[in-house]
């Protein structure tokens, strides 16, 4: 099918998702989950092809993303059953007004209609896209990288083979087979038929998407995302956080990639951070600014480094005053996603909580938490980093919008 067919065959398929029940939504998805565990050999044949494909191209932490494992592809079918233990988003009552002239007015929660989503090689992202869409009732248009295609399609195809298997629509699952731009360009430009587009990828991607795509447009992902370390921080917790935030996954997108330390506590804790995080298996690269080099030895700073998602085994380090400098820093770089101050005063983390606008703001924990399941959101579609409609991870009542609801007795105005 071509990307237009496709995008009518969404289309068309609107109207039954909207009306599916939530039972008939939570079977589906546990057969979803089945469907998905008994193509198992399909999708680790379709994505050893893509590895191969990928070898030479793609860094290490990169390959990394686009792996899967059996124990990955039994991950994915439990998320899908978390989804489907999940209360339905769809048909909340968000508020009843009741005028005096006698009308009644419910505002309720709808789909949004068709959602599409352009992402990279991440090729678990086509299920959980796919099952948040149809637990909301929306038709998910799916477009994935051409690095994790084969192994996105034997996923689509294996969630659509337990749709059919309950006698419902397939074409509530769509996959774009061009992944070349024009494909990009058509979802973008799509309207009429797209009521939602959804990037997920590098800063390139999602820039391309807000400057060219003519259809409504949640800007998500791109996580330059802060640490700062206070005077007043537990050192043994501090180390551990950044640690965990840095290398447990460096290719995503809540992954640390800045820390600021404060002058008091430098000189004795840059020399542990260093040690750290350079004395592993995986060693992780410093890029210090004047302050920290002058305290540690690693790779001199430039501006542009505090400015990059590294996705990879490389860490921006800048020493700071005090927490109104960190704020400014973190005001001057951040991308708005996810960002952390370790103190143990709870002015200074009540001060870091109240000034930083990012969409997760964390006093003593890992970056690395920003993910739909770690919020109990079963998993998202995306983290949005934009103010309007959505902010943050984005799942099952993220993917609906409302209308209202007026009921009256032969009022006229």
């Amino acid at each position: 099918m071509t990307t237009q067919e496709i995008l009518k065959a969404a289309k068309a398929a609107c109207r039954e998702a909207s009306r599916l029940t939530t039972e008939q939504k939570n079977q589906a998805l546990e057969v979803m989950a089945e469907s998905l565990l008994a193509h198992t050999e399909a999708i680790l044949e379709a994505n050893a092809a893509d590895m191969e494909a990928a070898r030479g191209t793609l860094s290490t932490v990169m390959l990394d993303r686009l792996a899967l494992t059996p124990a990955r592809i039994a991950a994915m079918a439990d998320g899908i059953r978390q989804v489907a233990a999940l209360p339905d988003p769809v048909g909340r009552v968000l508020e009843r007004i009741d005028r005096e002239n006698g009308l009644h007015i419910e505002k309720l929660s709808v789909p949004i209609g068709v959602t599409a989503m352009i992402y990279e090689s991440r090729p678990n992202v086509t299920s959980d896209a796919a099952v948040l869409a149809f637990k909301s009732g929306n038709v998910c248009v799916l477009r994935g990288g051409k690095e994790a295609f084969r192994s996105s399609l034997a996923i689509a195809e294996a969630l659509r083979a337990g749709l059919k298997q309950c006698g419902i629509c397939e074409d509530m699952i769509q996959l774009v087979r061009d992944t070349t731009r024009q494909s990009a360009n058509e979802l973008m430009t799509a309207v009429g038929y797209v009521d939602l587009l959804i990037p997920r990828g590098g800063a390139g991607l999602i820039r391309a998407c807000v400057e060219n795509a003519t259809v409504p447009c949640i800007e998500t992902g791109t996580g330059i995302c802060h640490v700062y370390v206070d005077a007043a921080a537990d050192v043994e917790k501090a180390l551990n956080i950044i640690e965990n935030a840095k290398t447990s996954r460096p290719s995503v997108c809540n992954a640390e990639e800045v820390c600021l330390v404060h002058k008091a506590i430098a000189d004795t804790f840059l020399p542990r951070l260093r040690e750290r995080l350079t004395n592993r298996e995986q060693p992780v690269e410093l890029r210090l600014d004047e302050r920290a080099a002058a305290i540690i030895a690693g790779t001199p700073a430039s501006e542009r480094d505090f400015d990059t998602e590294f996705l990879d085994y490389i860490l921006a380090v800048a020493v700071v005053d005090d927490v109104e400098a960190a704020i400014e820093h973190v005001a001057a770089h951040s991308t708005g996603h996810s960002d952390a101050v370790i103190t143990e005063d709870a002015a200074v983390a009540d001060r870091f909580v109240a000034a930083v606008d990012s969409a997760a703001v964390y006093v003593n924990a890992s970056t690395r938490f920003t993910d739909g399941g770690e919020f109990g959101l079963g998993c998202e579609i995306g983290i949005s980093t934009q103010k309007l409609h959505a902010r943050g991870p984005m799942g099952l009542r993220e993917l609906t919008t409302y209308k209202y609801v007026v009921r009256g007795n032969g009022q006229i105005r």
